[in-house]
């Protein structure tokens, strides 16, 4: 964890959420490595707090998925999805995401449509930068709750997002650059529902879905 920043004096501001923010960054890219040992008291030491901020940001961080903690050892970062684990997050997607893309289409008010557009924009910019990876992770976990944000299913979205699949197979996909392939199958989500054409939509979330199994696949391969 030498590689952490240290928050200083000067952020005292929503800090255990701070907190909670590097490290979820850090798991996800590779800073703290799969299955390593997160210290709490080193942590509290390094960004100059009380344990409560820590605790509180290792506890979300559990909630997430991305550590574990074991009786009398502490906290560990999780490991990496195996492969069966993530074609079973895929076919839960597939199942869901399709037909919420299309329901986003039928049901989607002019601003979230707005929304949903500026968020390609955002991605296109960031698309290419040596920093682009933080940027982009987020945008993909928005992207997806947009969509369905737009549908007006909170039951589906919330099941979802308890997956929390993004943070998982973001950790498998990271390479230190993002494909760029993704940004333009998000753009043809987007579109789709901006233009109210639930087919187009379903058509193209359905694609995105299945060519991101595939690019995560070769990871196995």
């Amino acid at each position: 964890m030498d590689q952490l920043p240290s928050l200083g004096s000067s952020a005292r501001v929503m800090l255990g959420d701070e907190i909670y923010a590097v490290l979820q960054q850090a798991i996800m890219d590779g800073t703290i490595p799969p299955d390593a040992r997160v210290n709490a008291g080193e942590l509290a030491r390094r960004f100059d707090v009380s344990p409560t901020p820590i605790r509180e940001a290792l506890a979300r961080l559990e909630s997430d998925g991305l550590v574990e903690k074991h009786p009398l050892k502490g906290y560990r970062t999780t490991d990496l999805l195996a492969r069966e684990e993530l074609v079973d997050l895929f076919e839960l997607r597939l199942l869901l995401e399709p037909g919420t893309a299309a329901r986003a289409a039928q049901r989607r008010r002019p601003a979230e449509a707005q929304d949903l557009l500026a968020e390609i924009d955002l991605a296109q910019v960031a698309v290419g930068q040596s920093d682009a990876y933080a940027t982009l992770s987020q945008h993909d976990v928005r992207l997806h709750d947009k969509v369905f944000r737009a549908a007006h299913n909170d039951t589906v979205r919330l099941a979802y997002a308890r997956t929390h699949c993004h943070l998982h197979t973001f950790r498998l996909a990271y390479t230190g650059s993002y494909v760029a392939d993704t940004v333009a199958e998000h753009a043809a989500i987007a579109e789709a529902i901006a233009a109210s054409d639930p087919a187009g939509a379903e058509s193209a979330m359905r694609t995105h879905v299945e060519r991101s199994m595939e690019r995560l696949l070769r990871v196995f391969d």
